[in-house]
Order: C-alpha cells, then sequence, then structure tokens
C-alpha cells in the first residue's frame, strides 16, 4: 500500500485501511494490535472504536507499514539533538567567552582544540555542557529521542475507507478557495493513485493545474484541453511547471527576492565572489525557459482550442505581456503557427505583435481618469469578479452611491469568496491614519497605509460606506442560502467554530503533516510551558546551514527577544546556536517559554519566528512548531527536548522565497496560541516588524468565522440553532479539519 494514502488521512486526524489489508475478524484483540495502538500512544495517538477494529482485522505487514508513516510523519528518526545538554540550565556563556576563543584561534593559543579546529580557552565555555562547538555551532554529538508518550491528551484517530478518501479527493478539487499547500500536497499524492472522480467541476483555476500536470504526467494532454478557459491559464500552467508557484510572480519578482535573501550582515558572506556568483547562476537557471518539440506541439495546440477569438486572446495576453514574448520564443510558436492546423495561432501572434487589439483595462483607466462615472461603471458590471476588488476604491472615487447601486446590479456573479471577503475587511479600510497587511505577489507580508481618498470624506460618510457594504453583501448572500431548498429544521454550530475563520484569501506556502488547521486558528495552552522546536538539515550533505529559532516577548513598553544572540530572557531559555548541519540526519534548536514566569512579567504576546542566517531562503524541509502537555516534559541529559505526543502544531517549510516566517504568537493572558504565517525580510528576528503583526491579527480577527457564516445560513434558511450534535446539520470541530469541505458553504 501507498505510504500517500495514510500520509494524507493522518493530516485529517484519520488511518484509511484498504480493503487488501484486511483479513479474517481474531476473536480477541491480536498481540499485534495491541502492540500498535501502545506505540501510537507513545507518539501521542489513541484510535477510535471503528479504527481499532479495523486494525484487529488488518494484516501485520500492513501494521507495520502504518507505525513506520507515523513514525516518518512526527520525524522520530531524525536528529533531534541540540547544541547544549540539558539546556534548561543556562551555561552562563556571554560575548566575552566568544571574543576570548576568537583570539585564540586566531594566534593558537593555549586551549582545547575542538574537531573543527577553534581552541576554546580555559575558563569560558563548560565543554562538558556542549554537544559541539560553542562558537561555530558545528555538531559532535548525537542522541535518540528518550522521552515519547508524555502528553496529557491523546489524538484520537478514526476510521477512513475507500469512500472517504475519494470524498476528500472530490472535496479538494470542488474547493471554492484557493487550495493551501497542505492541500495540494495532498491532491498531488491522491491524483498519483486514484483516477479523477467523473462529473467533478474544479472551481478554482489554481487547483485546475494539479489535475492538468497530472494528465501531462500520463501523456493525456488532451484530457487537459477541458481545463483551460483563457490563455492565463496555459501561461499559469507553464510558470508553475517552471517555478512551482501558482500565481504569475514576475521573473523580476523571484530574481529580487533571491538577491535579497542571498545579502548577510557578515562581511566574509557578503563578500564572497564565490558565493554570489553561485547564487546568480542558481537563479538563472531556475528561469531559464527551454522545451521539447513535443511540448510546443502540445501548447500550440491548447492556445489554438481555445473558444476566444484571435482578438480576445491578445487582450487577456496583453497584462503579461512581457513573460509572453518569453514563452512564445521559448516554445517556438511563430514556427508551429505555420501549419495548417494552427492557423488561429498564426492570425493570434499577427495581432499580439502589431498590438492590433483593444485592451478592456485601458478603457477603464481611461474612463476613470476622465471621472466618467456611467462609462466606467458599466465596463466593471461586464467582469463582477474584477468589480469586486476595485469596489472600495472607486467608491471613494466616484462616491459609494453611484458605485454601490452598480455593483448590486451583478453582485449574484460575484463569486461568493470574494463578498465575504469584502464584508469582512469593509471595517478596516475605511479607517482613515490607519494600516493594513497586504501580501504583494511573490514578495512578503508589509504594511500599506490607508488610501489617500479617505481624507476627502466625513468619518459620518465613512461610516455609510461601511454600512452599505456590511448590509450589501449579507443580503445577497441570505438570499443565496434562502434560494438552497432543504428539509432539515435544526442545526448544531461547535462553539470552537466561532474562533476558526473562513480560510478565504489564504495561500499558505508551508505543509502541515501532523494535522490541518486555518490560518488564525487558536489553540488553548492546557500547561504552564510551551517549547519550540526546529529541525532542518536532513537528507542534506554537511555544510553551513544556519537557521534560527527565535521569539519576541512584547511587553506595554519594550519587548524582549530569546534568540542565539540572547539565550536567556524572562520567561524563555534558548537551546544554543546550531550553525552547522551534520551529514544527512540534520540538527535542531529548542526555547521553552514559561506561562507562569511571563504572566508575573506582565508579558502581553509572545511571537514565534524562524530565520534563515545563511545566504539564500529558509531550507527546504524545515520543520517548525510548538509541543505542549498540561503534565510537565522532561529534556533528557543530551538535552533532546522532542516528543511526538505532546506536538500541538507542526509545519514544514517546501519551496519558498522566504527569508523569515512568524508561525505562531502566544497571548499570554488568555494562554491561547494563534496559528499563523506571516512572511518578512531579513535575517533576524529584530528584522520583524511586530506592528506587522498585530495588523494581521487584528486583520484575522475581522475575517468571517465558520460559525458565523453558519449562523448566517440557519437565519436565511430558518434553521433552529440547538445546543446538541444529534441535530438535522451538525457542524463540529472535527468536520471543520477538512477545511476543503468548508468551502462548500460558500454558495456561488
Amino acid at each position: 500500500m501507498s505510504a500517500s494514502y495514510l500520509t494524507v488521512s493522518l493530516r485529517q486526524q484519520a488511518i484509511y485501511i484498504p480493503a487488501a489489508a484486511s483479513f479474517t475478524l481474531p476473536s480477541t484483540l491480536s498481540e499485534d494490535t495491541g502492540l500498535l495502538v501502545a506505540n501510537l500512544a507513545k507518539l501521542g495517538y489513541g484510535v477510535s472504536e471503528p479504527l481499532l477494529r479495523a486494525l484487529e482485522q488488518s494484516t501485520p505487514a500492513f501494521q507495520t507499514h502504518l507505525l513506520a508513516v507515523v513514525r516518518d510523519v512526527l520525524g522520530v528518526q531524525k536528529n533531534w539533538t541540540p547544541l547544549v545538554k540539558a539546556w534548561d540550565t543556562p551555561t552562563g556563556e556571554g560575548p566575552l567567552d566568544h571574543l576570548l576563543t576568537l583570539f585564540a584561534t586566531l594566534f593558537q593559543a593555549k586551549g582545547t582544540r575542538l574537531p573543527c579546529g577553534h581552541i576554546i580557552p580555559p575558563n569560558t565555555f563548560p565543554l562538558e555542557r556542549y554537544n559541539g562547538c560553542p562558537f561555530c555551532g558545528t555538531p559532535f554529538e548525537f542522541a535518540t529521542l528518550e522521552h515519547t508518550g508524555q502528553a496529557s491528551k491523546l489524538k484520537v484517530l478514526a476510521l477512513w475507507t475507500e469512500a472517504d478518501l475519494t470524498a476528500f479527493l472530490r472535496d479538494l478539487l470542488t474547493s471554492k478557495t484557493a487550495l493551501d499547500a497542505t492541500q495540494r500536497d495532498s491532491l498531488t499524492r491522491l491524483l498519483a493513485e486514484l483516477p479523477l472522480p467523473a462529473s467533478v467541476s474544479i472551481a478554482m483555476k489554481e487547483t485546475r493545474m494539479t489535475v492538468i500536470e497530472a494528465y501531462v504526467n500520463l501523456q493525456q494532454p488532451e484530457k487537459a484541453q477541458a481545463l483551460f478557459t483563457s490563455p492565463t491559464d496555459i501561461l499559469r500552467y507553464l510558470w508553475y511547471q517552471r517555478t512551482g508557484l501558482l500565481q504569475l510572480v514576475e521573473p523580476k519578482t523571484i530574481r529580487q527576492r533571491q538577491q535579497k535573501n542571498s545579502r548577510s550582515i557578515v562581511w566574509t558572506i557578503d563578500r564572497n565572489a564565490q558565493v554570489e556568483a553561485k547564487l546568480k547562476t542558481q537563479a538563472t537557471a531556475g528561469l531559464k525557459l527551454k522545451y521539447s518539440r513535443r511540448e510546443a506541439v502540445m501548447v500550440a495546440d491548447w492556445l489554438t482550442a481555445l473558444p476566444q477569438s484571435p482578438a480576445q486572446l491578445c487582450e487577456m495576453m496583453h497584462p503579461k505581456r512581457g513573460m509572453w514574448v518569453r514563452f512564445i520564443r521559448a516554445l517556438r510558436l511563430a514556427e508551429y503557427s505555420k501549419r495548417p492546423a494552427h492557423t488561429k495561432l498564426r492570425e493570434t501572434l499577427d495581432l499580439f505583435y502589431r498590438q492590433a487589439y483593444p485592451v478592456w483595462q485601458g478603457r477603464v483607466n481611461h474612463y476613470r481618469l476622465k471621472g466618467d462615472a456611467p462609462q466606467t461603471l458599466a465596463l466593471l458590471q461586464q467582469r463582477p469578479g474584477l468589480f469586486a476588488r476595485s469596489l472600495f476604491a472607486n467608491m471613494l472615487w466616484f462616491g459609494a452611491e453611484p458605485t454601490v447601486a452598480a455593483f448590486a446590479d451583478v453582485i449574484d456573479q460575484v463569486p461568493a469568496r470574494l463578498v465575504f471577503t469584502l464584508n469582512s475587511y469593509a471595517d478596516t479600510y475605511f479607517v482613515p491614519n490607519s494600516k493594513r497587511v497586504v501580501k504583494p505577489l511573490g514578495s512578503v507580508s508589509k504594511q500599506i497605509p490607508a488610501n489617500q481618498l479617505l481624507s476627502l470624506y466625513e468619518a459620518p460618510e465613512l461610516e455609510a460606506m461601511q454600512a452599505a457594504v456590511a448590509n450589501l453583501c449579507l443580503l445577497a448572500m441570505k438570499r443565496r442560502f434562502a434560494a438552497q431548498p432543504t428539509a432539515h429544521h435544526t442545526i448544531y454550530i461547535d462553539p470552537v467554530l466561532f474562533k476558526i475563520p473562513v480560510a478565504i484569501g489564504d495561500r499558505s506556502e508551508i505543509v502541515q503533516d501532523v494535522s490541518a488547521a486555518l490560518m488564525g486558528t487558536r489553540f488553548p495552552v492546557a500547561g504552564d510551558t510551551v517549547r519550540l522546536f526546529m529541525q532542518w538539515g536532513v537528507g542534506l550533505p554537511a555544510q553551513h546551514l544556519d537557521m534560527d529559532l527565535s521569539c519576541t516577548v512584547s511587553y506595554a513598553t519594550h519587548t524582549e527577544s530569546c534568540s542565539f544572540s540572547q539565550l536567556v530572557v524572562t520567561g524563555c531559555k534558548h537551546s544554543g546556536d546550531m550553525q552547522y548541519i551534520p551529514d544527512q540526519v540534520g540538527t535542531a534548536e529548542y526555547i521553552e517559554v514559561d506561562l507562569v514566569a511571563l504572566q508575573q512579567a506582565k508579558a502581553r504576546y509572545v511571537t514565534f519566528t524562524t530565520n534563515a542566517y545563511t545566504s539564500g531562503s529558509l531550507s527546504p524541509n524545515l520543520v517548525v512548531g510548538w509541543m505542549n502537555s498540561q503534565q510537565p516534559m522532561r529534556i533528557s541529559s543530551s538535552g533532546v527536548a522532542y516528543d511526538p505526543s505532546c506536538v500541538a502544531q507542526q509545519v514544514r517549510v517546501t519551496k519558498s522565497l522566504t527569508k523569515g516566517l512568524v508561525f505562531g504568537v502566544l497571548d499570554v493572558a488568555q494562554r491561547e496560541i494563534v496559528w499563523l504565517e506571516m512572511t518578512f525580510q531579513g535575517q533576524l528576528v529584530r528584522n520583524l516588524n511586530l506592528e506587522g503583526v498585530q495588523t494581521l491579527l487584528r486583520k484575522l480577527e475581522s475575517k468571517l468565522s465558520i460559525g458565523q457564516l453558519l449562523a448566517i445560513k440557519a437565519q436565511a434558511q430558518n434553521l433552529q440553532v440547538v445546543d446538541t450534535a444529534e441535530a438535522d446539520e451538525s457542524y463540529t470541530a472535527a468536520w471543520a479539519m477538512n477545511t476543503a469541505a468548508v468551502t462548500n458553504l460558500l454558495v456561488d
């Protein structure tokens, strides 16, 4: 059996057991099954009654395979040894120790010579406390996991059958919002093993790219033709194949990000010509376009078969004209357009190079700059999605009344995800002298000032604009829900769902292998400590690859950072700075966060971050997360502090242009951790703009929650909300784990 099925089901807190893995039901619990359940408990997992009965009927070979997959997902076999042994007791090292070691090594003074070549002078670092070099962070000693099964609560796994697996695949394909990195990875794994379900309407263009890739890999490009609706879709697929990015990020933007990531505050790295030349070569090679004749003919066929006229195709290609010129040359489309079967392609290329075609956006800009509201709004009504994305700006430009009236005529044609986005962001957009968090294509999260046109309006007028947008959007969604026939009378909404925002506009770049949670989800802290962890370098040769785990404690008047430069601050202890990775097995860092000490010090928030200190972005397959347990979590004598059973959230970086990442914020007073993903630029934690984190938290709080969405549905369909899950419609926290299924509530 493929490990992909088990990996995908485990992300949904379930285990898929195929019929082929079953045999005759035993009369009693077998020894093998009992041992499997005990081993799963050590890893933090319990099994439901149906799953236990299914495991009793499974073969020993399947049970062995299942345990191996779970251990692999949780990284049990990785190297989790930090730099300092028993690091919960500080070593007392300081800047003077590093300075004395530097001079001792330069001038070959007396001391202990380590395998890395550094000389540690007497009375500096206590070498018996280290697993590696305290000066350069090179590891020498390795240990295995000693403490497992310390979790105070097990995560109960459910049973998945063939029907559940197929239904999950269908939910991913029909998702009304863009899939995050975890969902995309699950979809790719399932499409490699399962046939595409019949009569499935794929809602999102990003999702189509994954399906198209599956068809191309199967040498069935003609089946992919039906999934292309415009030349932009074809360009998106070609760029996705080249870069792994589902959004059309310009090549110059990617190069600029790579150049910024290669900069360093360390002189020896920043001035190293060989390193700079290597990074530049890698960046150029990664964006170089080269295609075989078979691929060129395939794209020529796709473009020719599109339903639009040559002029319409050119207009759609115009916004990415520079990228299209590169692809036309690389694919030799001018050559293939001379074939009789590609007459339409020849006409399209002729118009494209002569630029003899109208551009819709140009006409919109023309009338908008002239202040011609009727013409501008009439053009925007032709494309409701673009109208929705520019609604707020046009309300400030032309006034709220004519703009909202024009938008109301086409709001029923706007995707539900955009309608809810407008409703959620209206409160923050129409606030003068405020800032918003945005993430431009290919860039990191940024703060931008409020629209300058807000200063032209009085406060009552802006409040009226907010109310107009909110009322219009809520009325539109109620109409959509009311139009859905239902025979149900009662509905149950789990209170937890009111704390989970609907996944709209969140394009995650990291994979959650342990459990899938939406950005903005709040994790309660059961005990008095939270243990951050980071592991990187698995599968890579030994080299200097310095990733840094850090956190920032925010008070009312100041902040403190716990990082490689400050191993101990109030309520936080760091395990030491690992700068080199050993061969293939990787290395780890930890931070222990003491909530009691932070509450006594009146701390407000603790922000969890990771940075790439060396040139380039975050290391591929870098894993970060946090552990928590009501019972105290022990640390081994060698310093290993990872216990898979205590892991609350764990994420893995795949392919990224990110230099720094915020992966959680601890609300000290509420004893809750907000899971979020915020990228930022810089080698150090001090490069993080904490004001941007607060702005992002406010943005997440303003987003519509799943509970609020269900409440709108209940009101529109006259459903009675009850307090028991035994209702006609029951929406629980377990149901919300399938985030793709949640998007079915977004009625279009």
